[in-house]
Parts: C-alpha cells; structure tokens; sequence
C-alpha cells in the first residue's frame, strides 16, 4: 500500500482528510511541529518535524512515497521555508506532492501572498516529484474574521467578486485524490464555490446567516492603510491584508470553476450553506 503523509492535521483542512482516510482504513503518517497537538486517529502515525528544519523533515519523511503539503503560516520567510521542506521530501524519496496553492498562484498575482505559492509551485516543478497543485480561492469559512467588532468590512475591492469555496469541499477533493494521485499527475486544480459575489453580498449573506449586522465600506489603498495601521503589523503583512481587496477589486478571483464538481461528482458548497455549517 503507498505511504501517505499529511502536513496540516491540527487544522480544518488537513485533520478532515486525515479523519477520511482513517475511517476509510487507509494508513496515514501526519506531519506536526507539536505532537501533543495531532489528532489521535486510528490507522495514523505521528512525526515531528517543521518545514525550517531539513534533517528533521527528511527523518519524517523517509519511506513517505505521496505527501499531502498544506501551505506554512504566513511569514516573511514562508517561502524559503516551503522550499527547504520541498527539497527534504525530494531528498526523502518522495515520488508525489499534492500542494495546497491558491487561485492564479504566479509571480504576476496581485495577491501578494500567491506569488509564494506561484514559486513553491514551480520549485516543486523542478524538484523532479510528480505533483498536482489545488489552487483554492478564499474560504467561505474566513470571510467572518474580514468584519471588524462593528461587523464592517473594509477594503479596496469596489465591485469586484470573489468565488468563496467551502474548507470542506477542499478537504474532500484533496483525500479523494490522495486514494488514486497517479490519476491527478501533473494536474492543477482551480477550486471554487458556485457563485462570485461582491464583498456587499458577502456582508449580506453574513448578516442573514449570524444574525450579526454586517456590511462593506469601500476603501482607498491610503485610507486601508490607515484602518490598519494600529495593528502594528510589519510593511510585508499590511501589503499582503490589502492586496487581497485589491485583486477581488482586479477581478483576479472572480473565476467560478467547475472542478469540484467534476472531481466530486456532486455541486460546490455555496457561501451561505459553508457558513451555516460552522455557527
């Protein structure tokens, strides 16, 4: 039977395709910095390791033939980060990668966080690993930390849309093709929900669903600036919360795909049903 790895357990993503897969009796070896924080599930292994730290990643990984690899925590050395990790899993003997990117993932994204998974993509590329690249949208699920404590959402997106898809459907598409992943080889994937909404529908949509008042007020790049500026957020963090509005604003993420669909035979959760799920 192949040997799977699962980075991401601890979170929404990762730990609901490590729970699929132990209930599908299927063995798995999930990758955690904090043991005490893994999941106990049957038919699961537990390995210590971060993406900073080669030898400790090479050790988690060895005998690990596909790697399921979410993205690190946002960081300004994220990306060297992904590429140390990237390089251990191919120096593991890692044969398939199936990496966790995001919508347009490319060095010309407007999101400034996408062009990180753009490079990851490509030095997985180059890493001599087969692969298949998720790009999800933002989630539906997210959308309620976008709200200030008066329920405003405020942000240079105008008019532009955003196609939000559910952490679930992710989930479900990721450990779907964890059970065949030579099937999905050198396969991108653009994962969205059914619908592209402006962030006035979006706020819509959260006030009927949470019964919490909530709307959007449009901003300039200055005034975003500014709203955030108490924060003390480092220039690479403001940069990267700002440029999510401006590429909706940009139409970067109005695409509505079809490949959930397709992969689950079954439609993409809608917005509205995808928060409902979580209050």
């Amino acid at each position: 039977m192949t040997v799977l790895a699962i980075t991401g357990s601890t979170g929404k993503i990762g730990g609901r395709i490590a729970r699929q897969l132990s209930e599908a009796g299927i063995p798995a070896r999930l990758l955690v910095r904090d043991d005490s924080r893994a999941p106990r599930l049957r038919h699961t292994k537990v390995a210590v390791c971060s993406y900073g730290d080669r030898e400790a990643a090479v050790a988690a990984l060895a005998g690990v033939e596909v790697l399921f690899m979410v993205s690190g925590h946002e960081s300004s050395d994220r990306l060297d980060e992904h590429k140390t990790f990237v390089g251990a899993a191919a120096a593991a003997g890692v044969r398939h990668v199936i990496y966790l990117s995001f919508t347009g993932a490319s060095e010309r994204s407007g999101f400034s966080l996408a062009r990180d998974h753009g490079a990851t993509e490509e030095y997985i590329r180059t890493s001599g690993m087969t692969w298949t690249f998720l790009r999800d949208n933002f989630y539906s699920e997210i959308f309620p930390s976008f709200a200030d404590s008066e329920g405003i959402i405020r942000g240079p997106a105008g008019l532009g849309r955003v196609a939000p898809v559910s952490q679930r459907d992710v989930a479900d598409v990721a450990a779907k093709i964890l059970r065949d992943p030579q099937t999905h080889s050198h396969s991108t994937y653009d994962l969205t929900g059914p619908e592209a909404l402006t962030l006035t529908e979006i706020a819509t949509i959260l006030t009927r669903v949470t019964g919490t008042p909530h709307s959007f007020v449009d901003e300039t790049i200055t005034e975003a600036r500014a709203s955030r500026a108490h924060y003390g957020a480092p220039d690479w963090q403001v940069d990267a919360w700002i440029s999510t509005y401006t590429a909706i604003h940009d139409g970067e993420l109005n695409a509505v795909s079809p490949d959930i669909g397709r992969l689950l035979g079954r439609p993409a959760t809608g917005f509205a049903q995808a928060l409902a799920a979580v209050q």
